[in-house]
């Protein structure tokens, strides 16, 4: 397998950044006003009393189909509802699906609603590119779809304290929904900007960041040492992405030693409802935690304390240390707490998500490519 030197990783990194922004701005310019008619049409399968069935066949999509159910169901915008979505296996579609559900499936991205289909495909044959610009979009049709909420329930209270998610409609009184869709079709290349410019700071801002990560986690790895993933919420569903990415690569990459610390409900639950939710994931690298592996954590606070107790106890026990962190790298990145961090800057949950999947996306690759 190729390697490339230290000045050869930080040129790829670039590159990698260069098709990520290009993709992004010609992907979302070209579908805004669709994904705006497609959250119109999604308020009337919710108000109509319908779900959101999320279904996933491979690895990769099964962890998006995770985190699609996970951020309706679990609003990070206070005051927004939750909205009913699960994550569905293909095989069982038939057995759930009900009228007025509306169905996502990936690769390509398809929203189906009352047998009508939405197809979106990316400008890229890169796979992780394809999926960074679908989470992207699934985050922007969760956030926006509760602006027709407002509208075609009658009210007339604006955006009120979410105004920061769509901007445009804080001062609309009138119930004129193809204004609304304008309105929201700007929300979304707004939001496709900030991401955008996220992504630009998480890979550009440091670019031998992430290949120093990568040195690292290689060496491990080629020791015979374990990779151990672990994160909360959309983090979880983003460890259960970046352990597919390891376990179940795009050809010609080889299956690596990764495990999820989020995967298995029982020991979750167990330790939860018996110790507390403080130590899910410490507790599990005592079981399995040796020296010479590695422990990465995904967390958009940088401050959840199942996390920083994890790596606490990673650190303890000779396990090398990485953190994917957001906002300002909360407690773990003012406290040192683990050994390599790569920081989202941001206070927006959705735009951190969509930079640390570039970002652990890009390791993968990096992974590979290191001497």
């Amino acid at each position: 397998m190729s390697t490339v030197s230290p000045t050869g990783l930080d040129d790829r990194v670039t590159a990698l950044l260069g098709e990520r922004t290009d993709a992004n701005r010609s992907f979302f310019a070209a579908e805004a006003e669709r994904i705006a008619l497609l959250c119109r049409e999604l308020a009337d399968c919710f108000l109509a009393g319908g779900r959101l069935l999320a279904v996933g066949g491979t690895p990769q999509q099964w962890s998006d189909a995770h985190h699609v159910a996970v951020e309706f169901v679990h609003p990070v915008i206070v005051g927004k509802r939750a909205l009913p979505a699960l994550a569905v296996a293909p095989g069982s579609l038939g057995l759930v699906a009900q009228p007025d559900d509306a169905v996502i499936s990936f690769e390509p991205l398809v929203f189906t609603l009352r047998s009508r289909e939405w197809r979106f495909d990316p400008p890229s044959d890169d796979p992780f590119i394809r999926q960074e610009l679908c989470e992207t979009l699934y985050h922007l049709v969760w956030e926006l779809v509760h602006v027709f909420f407002e509208h075609l329930q009658g009210s007339t209270a604006g955006a009120g304290a979410s105004s920061f998610l769509y901007p445009f409609l804080e001062e609309r009184t009138d119930a004129d929904l193809s204004a609304v869709v304008d309105d929201v079709r700007r929300s979304v290349l707004m939001k496709a900007d900030e991401v955008g410019a996220l992504r630009a700071q998480v890979l550009g801002e440091e670019p031998e960041a992430l290949p120093a990560v990568a040195r690292a986690l290689r060496r491990a790895l080629d020791d015979g040492g374990t990779l151990y993933v672990f994160g909360n919420g959309g983090s979880a569903t983003d460890a259960l992405d970046l352990v597919a990415d390891f376990t179940a690569p795009p050809p010609p990459w080889p299956a690596r030693r990764v495990v999820d610390l989020t995967a298995d409900s029982a020991i979750l639950t167990a330790l939860a409802n018996d110790i507390g939710v403080e130590v899910l994931f410490a507790r599990q690298l005592i079981a399995y935690g040796c020296p010479g592996d590695v422990a990465l954590a995904i967390s958009t606070s940088g401050g959840s304390a199942n996390v920083v107790a994890a790596l606490a106890e990673a650190r303890q026990r000779g396990l090398a240390t990485i953190a994917l962190l957001g906002y300002d790298g909360g407690r773990i990145a003012a406290d040192g707490l683990a050994d390599h961090v790569v920081v989202a800057r941001s206070d927006h949950i959705p735009r951190i998500q969509e930079a640390q999947a570039s970002a652990y996306h890009v390791l993968r690759e990096l992974v590979e490519l290191v001497r």
